[in-house]
Formats: C-alpha cells, structure tokens, sequence
C-alpha cells in the first residue's frame, strides 16, 4: 500500500477564454475533465488539478463541478505539482524553467490535429502563432490520443525532439448526463413513427470534420426514399450558407434544396439539438476516428452513420468515403432502428465501456505511464 507522500501531485492544463465559458464549445474541456476523472482512480495519484494557464479570473460560477475536479491558476499551484500534463494551456519558456527546477515532470498530452492545423494556417492565412512562436523542446513525455497518430506523429517528434507514444482515449457521460438534466424534455432516443429528421453536425472548422459528405449521403438516400425523409437539419453551416459562393451553389443542385427539406444553422450544443430536431445523425470523418460527438451521439441512443473505423462496431458504419453505401446505411438504419432501440441503446453503452474512465485497463495503463514518467530524470 502507498505511503501518501508517494502519490502524485497532477496538474492538467487548460486555458480559459472566460470564467464562465460553456463546456461545449470545443472537446478540449472535455477531454481535461475526462482525463482528470481517470487519472484520479489510479492507485499512484493522489490528487488531480485542473490548472488554468490564462489570466482570466477564476469564479464560482465555473462550467463544471469544482469540488470534483478543482481549478486552480498555474501561479498558485506551480510548487505543488509532481507532473503537469500540458493538454489545454500551453506552458511558457520561464514556467518551464520553473517546473524543471522544482524537479516536476511535463508532459504534452496531444488530442488535436495539429498538423492539419498548422498546414490549414499556412495555405489558407489562417492566423495561429505569427512569428512568435514557442516550441517546448523541454517534455519529459509526448502522449498523443490514437486518432491524431498517423497524422501528426512525426510533426509532434520532430519539432518537439521527442519519442511520441500513443495512450488510451478516455470519454465519460458525466458531462453529458450533467447537461440533459437541465433539458426541458427527455434527451435520450425515442422512436418517431413518421418520416425521419437527419441531423449533421460537424464543426466545419477544418477537413477532417465537414458536412459535405454526409449531406451527399442524406441527398442519396432522398432521392431513393423521399417519403422516408422528413427533414435535413445541418449545423455549423449558417455563414457557409449566406456567404460561401461554392458551398451555395453545390447546395442547388440538391433535392433535399430544391424541396426544401435542408435547413443550414449555426452552433447548438450536441444534447439540445439531438433531442429536439433529430432522430437519425449522419457523419463523416477525414482521419479522425475517434471524437467525443460519436459516444454522445450513441449513449443517447440515436441512430449513427459514420465511417469512424476505430470505433466501426458502434452506431451504423459505413466504410471510407462511400456515399452509396453511406446511403444503404443510412436508410437501413431508418428502417430498422425503431424495431430494436432500446437493445441500441444498451448495446451501445456497453462498447464505450472500453473508454471510461472506471475501466480497469485504462487505469492500469495511465498508472504504468505514470510509473515510467517518475523514474525518469526531468529533461
């Protein structure tokens, strides 16, 4: 049994934008939490912070519960952590220094595309760091989330002089289930006997998350079933809609368009909309395989078709870039789901155990990274 000046002290950075910004606007949150809730079971951690790296103030009213995962500033906190994991806030040059002194290990916890980012920067001016960009060169350990390995391995190694290696990818619907409670209607899959609502709901931010494969999925199977097809809801797409010449002029050649069936919106929040405008969710993915919107979509128990092929035996998969088969998927799933929704939803939940933060070979793989990161000497 560990002698409590055994257990580690983590941190888990994040930066906030404002004190009381939502939880939903991007994963990064999210993910902080969910790997805060993991690591938190591991035999060798004694506490785990979540440490905020910008100089908005820290205020009650905090998006999360505080009690259950505490925040703290990085100036407040920087003498009391054994490893700090960088995942939301960058750490600069002096903390570095800093830390390093203090003999506390830092660690870069990689969940985002950063090479597709930095390329999507760099041929479309799209401003990220301008000329005064900081390169850490100082982590004692790379940890990247599977899906962003094939991709951005090699970008995080050689800027970062540093072996990556891949960790469990963690999700938990705590978050979730948090949010549908402070719904005015039932938030979880219901069947709906008449002609389907299909939902899309990439973030169109980037290429590897973006709505014009699922919408041609959608149009396919229209024009195979009309009647099956009530509506086609697609977020994040307003300002595509009413400025983008290209993406107006695709979208007329649609008869989901032209008979006025597809809606374009803004940005609402995964459990609002699913369980207000939606009974079938229809998605693609460009290497990224994994994402926090498929469990939530499928622990809820709403239908999803996607091609995310690290988590295919979840929802409705189709393969690649198929439309056609995305289409026969998409329209089984309509035929079928109803039949067999609360098996779904059971089934559903019993895959993503695999990803919580309570599985047994999760904790023990964050607990041996963390058993080999304290027997390291700090760079």
């Amino acid at each position: 049994m560990s002698n409590d000046s055994d257990l580690l002290r983590i941190g888990i950075t994040i930066g906030l934008s404002s004190p009381t910004e939502t939880l939903w606007n991007n994963g990064i949150k999210q993910n902080a939490i969910y790997l805060a809730e993991t690591l938190r079971q591991c035999p060798n951690v004694g506490s785990v912070t979540l440490v905020n790296t910008t100089s908005v103030p820290l205020e009650e009213s905090m998006p999360w519960n505080t009690s259950r995962w505490p925040v703290k500033g990085l100036g407040e906190i920087k003498d009391y952590l054994d490893v700090l994991i960088e995942l939301g806030g960058q750490v600069g040059a002096d903390a570095t220094d800093y830390l390093k002194q203090r003999g506390t290990h830092l660690v870069s916890y990689c969940c985002g595309f950063e090479y597709v980012h930095a390329m999507e920067s760099i041929l479309f001016k799209r401003p990220m760091w301008g000329y005064n960009l900081f390169v850490n060169q100082r982590y004692d350990a790379i940890w990247m989330v599977p899906q962003v390995d094939y991709i951005s391995r090699h970008y995080f190694q050689t800027l970062r002089r540093r072996q990556a290696r891949t960790v469990p990818f963690v999700w938990s619907p705590v978050l979730l289930d948090q949010r549908c409670r402070e719904l005015s209607k039932v938030a979880e899959y219901v069947p709906h006997r008449d002609a389907k609502r299909l939902s899309i709901m990439e973030p169109n931010h980037d290429i590897v998350k973006f709505c014009l494969y699922p919408i041609l999925i959608a149009e396919e199977a229209y024009r195979r079933r009309p009647q099956d097809i009530a509506s086609l809801y697609v977020t994040n797409t307003e300002s595509m809609a009413s400025d983008s010449a290209e993406f107006i002029a695709l979208m007329n050649h649609l008869d989901l368009v032209r008979d006025h069936k597809a809606t374009f919106l803004g940005r609402y929040d995964t459990p609002y909309f699913l369980s207000e405008f939606t009974d079938v969710v229809v998605s693609h993915q460009w290497e990224n395989p994994l994402n926090y919107f498929y469990f939530d979509v499928c622990w809820m128990g709403y239908p999803l078709v996607h091609n995310a092929n690290m988590c295919s035996d979840l929802g409705y998969y189709y393969p690649d870039n198929d439309v056609q088969i995305g289409a026969d998927t998409l329209l089984h799933a309509i035929a079928t789901h109803d039949q067999q929704w609360e098996e779904y939803r059971r089934r559903q939940r019993t895959l993503i155990t695999r990803y919580l933060p309570q599985n047994r070979s999760v904790i023990a793989q964050y607990a041996q990274l963390l058993t080999e990161l304290r027997i390291t000497p700090p760079i």
